[in-house]
């Protein structure tokens, strides 16, 4: 079974950056694909980004697309979410989330997941 911590969320001022990681165990890293999803005060949650298994594709939500980006290093189990300019509107609790599809270039943006994270706050404000 597929255990998933985050790591990395804090402070931080509108325009700077922040990268939180996501650490799996218990299962190889690579046989998922994984997706980050955020959850901010009084709204739903949402999709931000995804990587295939294989990590040959990406998706971003439109809201985070050319500021976010998604990567994974399998040898060490973890897949990174790389946020830069980031602005107040950013500011909510991130997750990562694990799945596996048939195919190892699949990966959907928002799509059900069937393993998750606990959650790391990312807060940005001055």
């Amino acid at each position: 079974q597929l255990q998933l911590v985050e790591s990395g969320g804090g402070l931080v001022q509108p325009g700077g950056s922040l990268r939180v990681s996501c650490v799996g165990s218990g299962s190889t890293l690579d046989n998922y694909a994984i997706g980050w999803f955020r959850q901010a005060p009084g709204k739903e949650r949402e999709g931000v980004s995804c990587i295939s298994s294989s990590g040959g594709r990406t998706n971003y939500a439109g809201a985070v697309k050319g500021r976010f980006t998604i990567s994974r290093d399998n040898a060490k189990n973890t897949v990174y979410l790389q946020m830069n300019s980031l602005k107040p509107e950013d500011t909510a609790v991130y997750y990562c989330a694990g799945r596996t599809y048939y195919s190892r270039s699949t990966c959907i943006v928002g799509g059900d997941m069937n393993y998750w994270g606990k959650g790391t706050l990312v807060t940005v404000s001055s």
